[in-house]
């Protein structure tokens, strides 16, 4: 049984999409980049930004930290709050909570902003601590994340320890960390990239990560 849980915000506890989508188009419209098709934005959410302006737009490092910038101008300013709860995750944070989990969010997304969403949508009360990246991007990978956080609240028994995520790099980033992992299907990574990347367990469903959890 687990008595740890970490899990990913975007993608997982939120569906971002509306807001950092916009808050992308914001940034390429500075570089003169029209995009269309909203859903060839959404490969940026979940790794960290500067990675996806880099790999995606071929952008050099310097012109990725200042897209960054008029993204993050735009997303402090509305896009945070262009997002909504998942159904069921709230029921499922209390569950967790009452049954005496520790509950930990650990995003790539900049603790400043992950505050913020936490406490706009009355998530922050159900979490024992939130790890994210910095805004100097000196922790930004999320194994790095993952670390940070496990390191803070000394998590010992890793055994006992899980990371719930959308995507590939919450799979990975909990491999190198030693932990089991659950991948969620109702955020913005396939079956086959949970898969690849080696969850332990799939998860289409937050009713479904409870059972999981509380085997």
């Amino acid at each position: 049984m687990y008595q740890t849980i970490l899990f990913d915000l975007d993608g997982t506890l939120t569906d971002p999409g509306e807001g950092i989508t916009n808050s992308v188009t914001y940034a390429l419209e500075k570089f003169e980049i029209k995009n269309e098709d909203r859903s060839q934005l959404y490969k940026f959410i979940g790794p960290p930004l500067k990675d996806s302006f880099m790999e995606f737009y071929g952008f050099s490092e310097e012109d990725a930290l200042k897209a960054i910038a008029y993204y993050r101008e735009r997303f402090r300013e509305k896009g945070m709050f262009e997002n909504k709860v998942y159904d069921g995750i709230v029921e499922l944070l209390s569950k967790l909570k009452h049954a005496g989990k520790k509950l930990i969010v650990a995003t790539s997304k900049p603790e400043e902003f992950t505050l913020t969403i936490l406490k706009h949508f009355d998530l922050l009360q159900y979490f024992d601590f939130v790890a994210g990246a910095t805004m100097d991007g000196s922790r930004s990978e999320k194994e790095e994340i993952i670390h940070y956080a496990l390191e803070h609240c000394q998590i010992e028994n890793l055994d006992e320890t899980v990371m719930v995520g959308d995507r590939k790099f919450d799979i990975l980033g909990a491999k190198t960390n030693g932990i089991d992992s659950i991948g969620v299907l109702f955020g913005y990574g396939s079956l086959e990239e949970l898969e690849i990347a080696g969850a332990t367990y799939i998860a289409d469903s937050p009713e479904m990560v409870e059972k999981l959890v509380l085997l």
